[in-house]
């Protein structure tokens, strides 16, 4: 390593560094980035931080360079508390293994059999707002996809119970980016280790009934999943990945499903092209998995709420051995934050990168694939998101029904400014006016 000259930037104020600004202002990572290139340092959550930025750092981080770092050693210490020792946190060997047997419960044969059960639940919901009229879109896509994810990836029946769970998620996801991470009483962190405890007890209990009597869902196929040597899942292990599947499963989709629908609101010529294709569609027969493959405009409008509305802002990691990039050297010990949000707004990859434009991911354009690692709200490479088909199947769903079957207006007097954390969502929650076409 020729002159272990560190990366440009500021460490901040003492002991907060610049962890006030990194919160509170959106455009934290652009501006800096502007100053000083792909990489700079600074100083957040009490270590200091390498931050890098753009395809090719990217890259380098989720895939050519990876085993420089570890996801353990990123996250926050909230989230190693909350999400426990699921796959989230876990690297290498253990990693590789756990990732293996649960592919098959989110891939494949296993979505087939979801489709239906997402098309009820779906229903049923688009009946309930029928009804409702006006109500805040987002706490009801919560409600949607917290049902979904308990009765697939665990096999909760609908109801108070599912209810209850989904208020107990709401209250860990507070409690990921709590300033005050002490357990002390009445604390967002504290309210948030007593909904987990809650819920470990119940997990608990579902992954003994499966155990006993496996069923379709995922967690039963967790269950059974065997690695080479013959070797299942303890059921601590079991239950840290339900607590993860269930989380994952449904915090990412609510955000996503939510711009939809504020983008399509706002943009009548896309909603009409995505009406269109799904009438076609709708002709030919009923929503099955072959009519699913074959949404390519709503996949453009999906892919364009993904670079613009990307649920997560961009991912920790430990670094765990010294590396060098554009010749600046980061040593091990380091944390490093790599930001999706500003790589999905560089003008060097999109056109006009503020505006609302599917047409950028049209076969003509494929903006995204000029660089490898441009399009990352479901991260990159061989840790991309486990779910990822799992989302897009059921936003696809959800999409395609209200497309074809209904019409909605965002309502005056409420502020669709993006709040990003906990999760990224329009911050008075989108008021809608909601009727069948």
């Amino acid at each position: 390593m020729k002159n272990h000259q560190l990366p440009p930037g500021s460490f901040g104020i003492p002991v907060l560094g610049e962890t006030p600004s990194f919160l509170f202002d959106r455009d934290f990572t652009k501006k800096r980035y502007r100053q000083y290139g792909p990489i700079f340092k600074t100083h957040l959550l009490g270590r200091p931080t390498v931050v890098m930025v753009g395809p090719e750092a990217l890259e380098f981080v989720l895939s050519s360079q990876m085993e420089n770092f570890s996801w353990r050693e990123g996250w926050p210490d909230n989230f190693k508390t909350l999400l426990g020792e699921s796959l989230f946190l876990q690297d290498g060997e253990e990693h590789r293994k756990n990732r293996r047997l649960m592919m098959p419960a989110l891939h494949g044969p296993a979505l087939a059999n979801y489709v239906s059960t997402m098309e009820d639940i779906t229903r049923s919901y688009l009946q309930k707002w029928q009804k409702k009229q006006e109500f805040a879109w987002f706490p009801e896509f919560k409600q949607l996809t917290f049902d979904i994810a308990s009765q697939l990836l665990l096999g909760t029946r609908p109801g108070p119970e599912c209810i209850r769970f989904s208020k107990l998620f709401a209250a860990i996801t507070n409690g990921l980016f709590a300033i005050n991470p002490l357990p002390l009483p009445f604390t967002t962190f504290s309210k948030a280790i007593a909904a987990r405890n809650q819920i470990l007890e119940h997990l608990t209990q579902v992954v003994r009934e499966r155990q006993q009597n496996p069923t379709k869902d995922a967690l039963s196929l967790l269950v059974q999943a065997q690695d080479e040597e013959g070797n299942r899942m303890s059921e601590k292990e079991l239950i840290a990945q339900a607590l993860l599947l269930l989380f994952a499963g449904h915090e990412t989709t609510t955000s996503m499903l939510t711009w939809l629908c504020v983008e399509l609101a706002r943009h009548p010529e896309v909603l009409e092209k995505a009406r269109e294709e799904q009438l076609q569609l709708a002709s030919k027969g009923d929503l099955d998995l072959e009519q699913l493959g074959k949404m390519p405009y709503l996949e453009q409008v999906l892919w364009e709420v993904e670079r613009l509305h990307q649920p997560v802002g961009g991912g920790f990691r430990g670094v765990i051995k010294d590396f060098e990039f554009k010749g600046y050297h980061v040593s091990a010990g380091w944390r490093l934050l790599y930001s999706i949000v500003t790589t999905h707004s560089l003008k060097e990859i999109y056109l006009e990168p503020e505006r609302f434009d599917p047409e950028r991911f049209s076969p003509q354009r494929q903006e995204h694939k000029k660089y490898p690692f441009s399009l990352v709200g479901f991260g990159g490479g061989p840790r991309i998101c486990i779910g990822i088909a799992f989302a897009k199947m059921e936003m696809k769903i959800v999409a395609a029904h209200l497309l074809r079957n209904y019409h909605w207006e965002i309502l005056p007097n409420q502020s669709l400014e993006t709040v990003f954390f906990p999760s990224n969502r329009p911050k008075d929650g989108l008021r809608v006016r909601f009727q069948p076409r």
